[in-house]
């Protein structure tokens, strides 16, 4: 990003300025969890009312700030206070595009985007200095930040937009500025907020008003009718079969794991190859033969290329590694934006060492000198224990790094000299280009195990709690339950990820958990919820802060706090019984609770809670009400005698959505957090977190009258093709889940288990389904969904999560 005075940016943004605007600024923050090495930059604060974010920012080195209320005020800090801070930053983003004559490509639709632009970038970057939005960066935010990374050197900009309402194309086509449209697939994706598919697709078609080209699938029936009918003035470039297309599809050829593309254009034939088997794979290929067909380049010069195209991974995964390391793969692209954001995921890390294997950075649009000072420079920002360089580029430059590397040529050099014995208790990022192999370095340093996985994605599982929080009053605090290993999904890193969302409290169900969470670095307040009179130590030795449900309880906990000599008071939390009958001090006990705590100065109460017993059922709202009146009387008494105000919580997820006006102090979210809610225009809103996945390991075909698995109690009645999936009942799926009563997914197919299922393993009826041995299966996720598996097991998401085993290896990643 180019310097901007921070006079001149005012200017622009037409802000009132409090303090000295001498200075300038070349890099954008608006996420203070993301600050790390700020350099530059400027703070974007989005919250109307929040002073933490900007106080945080500030800590972090921040100097230069856009808000639209002005809190305290440093002296040796810049104050730009604007009306709408989004608006200023769309505002800068616009102005900074007319500074630029670069031809611009704009593309939208429901599917197919990202990878349309990354595969014009595969094939395009050697011959132009490209910029483009990093990732999938489309959205009111993303799109101005993307924009406001063309320098001079840019020859072509390549740019998605992405809308969930009306009204939103119209501010991005006004940033973006595009000659050339592209329309991608357009499904049902995105409807939330339109009444139709018509109006969906006509919104986005307001990207292309002033565009002089629009490529679109002439195919795609609604899609190319609105095209036509909205602008026929326009010059449309179709593709599709029809042989009046600017490019011709003839035909399509799947194999094992690619497919040839036959097309005509300008009356003569071509074959393509791409590794993608898939039919938006070749969807999305025929958008990017067809704009680079109207770039007027040499077209057939690229066609080769196609076969050695990469799939387009959107996600950085963090896996286990072997000797209690943690690894942190990005090798799948490698430019200076993704290489800062893959190092502020390592300093986000709590490990007492940090290595970074890095390969040659992929940016045309830097000389190399230029380049690697850049490189040198981010890096050194960090801190970085042991650093590896890899490539005939960056080793160049090796003496530009301040944590002195080891250099190699090639991947295959580093394997070899590769102890593992070294490795121990460490964070390990990988970043690279593709080219390079080095999911052959991941590969070595991850934990092993079977082909059974269960993927959690942390930015849904970010996603979903800023949702509720988008629920919440500003005020209102979050607790997020991570009992039972977090729902299956492992407590320390949905710690650690919530713990970066600036969570206020966890809780968990015993104290081995919060202890566990302590050790690796947790420093968050945890609440543990059932703590056993044998841990009270362990609660006071690492600072947890137990649920109190009866006098005798309390008692104890005394007596240790007191033997153990602790001079502080020790917080802890009441819990009361109204009406769940399980735990809690009933209204007849709080006499005596609040006699005792007046005398009682070792303890102080940090929080006074309920929980309802039918939160998630409406013809129970009575008694849930009940319950909320007999807290708010008991509440108010403690508060009175006792003379405090603690944290006052009551809701647990289906509890924000049904009683939303009894927020009180705080709220505890525990499934929603993971995607799963009874309110079905809730869960529409939501992402699935868990993927529970496996693979096939053989196939094989049984005549009629064959048996399957044990019992005999499949028996088939015709020809029947099965494959065995490395999943079974000690994985955590219920044998009774057997003979047609659960499907899994193949290739968007779902397919029924046959037979018994095993403790090892499953068999499923793959008749009619083009598929592999290898070829990856879904158990549950987005379809089916793990919801769908606990109606087919009579029961709730909650049991189907926690009950899948710890031998199924958890691999967390961030889109």
């Amino acid at each position: 990003m180019i310097d901007y005075k921070i006079k001149l940016l005012a200017e622009i943004i037409h802000a009132e300025i409090t303090g000295n605007p001498e200075a300038s600024v070349n890099e954008i923050y608006f996420d203070s969890r993301t600050i790390f090495s700020p350099g530059k930059a400027v703070f974007f604060s989005f919250s109307n009312n929040d002073q933490t974010y900007v106080n945080d920012a500030y800590q972090k080195g921040i100097r230069v700030f856009v808000l639209s209320k002005i809190g305290d005020i440093q002296q040796d800090a810049v104050y730009l206070k604007v009306d709408s801070p989004l608006k200023a930053l769309q505002q800068w983003a616009e102005y900074h595009r007319n500074l630029f004559d670069i031809q611009t490509l704009a593309i939208t639709g429901s599917n197919g985007k990202t990878i349309v632009k990354e595969w014009l970038n595969q094939l395009l970057w050697k011959d132009f200095s490209i910029v483009r939005s990093p990732k999938s960066y489309n959205s009111q935010i993303g799109v101005p930040l993307s924009i406001l990374k063309i320098n001079q050197k840019n020859e072509l900009g390549i740019f998605e937009a992405g809308i969930s309402k009306p009204g939103e194309m119209e501010v991005l086509e006004k940033i973006i500025r595009p000659q050339i449209g592209l329309l991608t697939h357009t499904g049902s994706a995105h409807l939330e907020n339109f009444s139709s598919r018509e109006e969906l697709i006509l919104e986005k078609l307001k990207l292309f008003k002033n565009t002089e080209k629009i490529i679109f699938n002439a195919d795609d029936e609604p899609a190319s009718h609105l095209v036509r009918t909205t602008y026929p003035d326009k010059q449309l470039i179709t593709f599709g079969t029809g042989s009046n297309n600017h490019l011709q599809l003839i035909q399509v050829q799947k194999q094992d794991n690619c497919q040839k593309i036959s097309f005509l254009f300008k009356e003569k034939n071509y074959q393509i190859e791409i590794p993608f088997p898939d039919k938006g794979s070749a969807e999305n290929m025929l958008c990017v033969l067809t704009f680079l067909s109207v770039l007027n380049i040499g077209f057939e010069n690229y066609l080769n290329d196609c076969k050695s195209l990469l799939p387009i991974e959107m996600r950085l995964e963090i896996k286990e590694g072997i000797r209690n390391s943690l690894i942190i793969n990005d090798s799948f692209n490698s430019d200076l934006h993704s290489v800062k954001v893959a190092l502020d995921v390592l300093a986000q890390q709590s490990f007492p060492k940090k290595s970074l294997v890095m390969t040659d950075v992929l940016q045309s649009s830097l000389n190399k000198d230029l380049l690697y000072k850049e490189v040198a420079e981010l890096v050194n920002s960090y801190s970085i224990d042991e650093l590896i360089l890899i490539g005939k580029h960056i080793t160049k430059y090796k003496h530009l790094f301040d944590a002195k590397p080891r250099i190699f040529p090639d991947t295959e050099e580093f394997i070899k000299s590769l102890n593992l014995l070294n490795i121990h208790n460490e964070a390990i990022l990988i970043k690279g280009a593709r080219h390079f192999e080095l999911e052959k370095v991941s590969a070595l340093l991850e934990k092993q195990s079977h082909d059974t996985v269960l993927e959690v994605n942390l930015q849904a599982l970010t996603d979903n709690l800023n949702h509720f929080k988008n629920l919440l009053k500003p005020s209102v605090k979050i607790m997020a339950m991570i009992k039972a290993n977090a729902y299956g999904a492992g407590s320390f890193e949905i710690a650690h990820t919530l713990e970066h969302q600036q969570i206020n409290y966890l809780g968990v169900a015993y104290v081995d958990e919060g202890v566990e969470l302590r050790k690796r670095g947790i420093s968050t307040p945890i609440m543990v919820m059932n703590p056993e009179q044998s841990s009270y130590s362990p609660i006071i030795d690492f600072k947890l802060e137990p649920e109190m449900y009866s006098i005798r309880v309390l008692k104890l906990f005394v007596k240790i706090l007191k033997e153990k000599s602790i001079s502080e008071p020790y917080p802890i939390h009441l819990k009361i019984d109204t009406g769940m009958n399980r735990l809690g001090f009933k209204s007849d006990q709080l006499k005596e609770l609040i006699d005792f705590l007046k005398n009682e100065k070792s303890v102080t109460i940090r929080s006074v809670f309920t929980h309802l017993a039918t939160a998630d059922m409406p013809a129970e709202r009575e008694f849930a009400l009940q319950q909320l009146n007999q807290f708010d009387s008991d509440y108010s008494l403690i508060s009175n005698e006792l003379n405090i105000q603690p944290i006052k919580h009551a809701l647990n997820t289906p509890g924000l959505i049904h009683f939303s006006e009894r927020q009180y102090d705080m709220v505890r979210l525990g499934i929603g957090l993971y995607g799963f809610i009874d309110e079905p225009q809730v869960q529409k809103q939501l992402k699935t977190v868990l993927t529970f996945k496996t693979v096939i390991s053989r196939i094989s075909e049984i005549d009629v009258g064959e048996t399957v698995s044990y019992g005999r109690r499949f028996k088939a009645n015709r020809k029947t093709k099965i494959a065995t999936l490395p999943v079974g009942y000690a994985d955590g799926i219920r044998r009774a889940l057997g003979n047609g009563k659960w499907k899994v997914n193949i290739h968007g197919k779902l397919v029924p288990v046959v037979g018994s299922v095993c403790m090892d393993m499953l068999m499923v009826d793959i008749s009619g389904v083009d598929c592999e041995e290898g070829d990856q299966v879904i158990i549950f996720g987005d379809n089916p969904s793990a919801a769908d598996m606990a109606k087919a097991m009579d029961t709730i998401s909650y049991e189907v999560l926690t009950s899948i085993s710890q031998r199924v290896k958890r691999i967390y990643y961030k889109e």
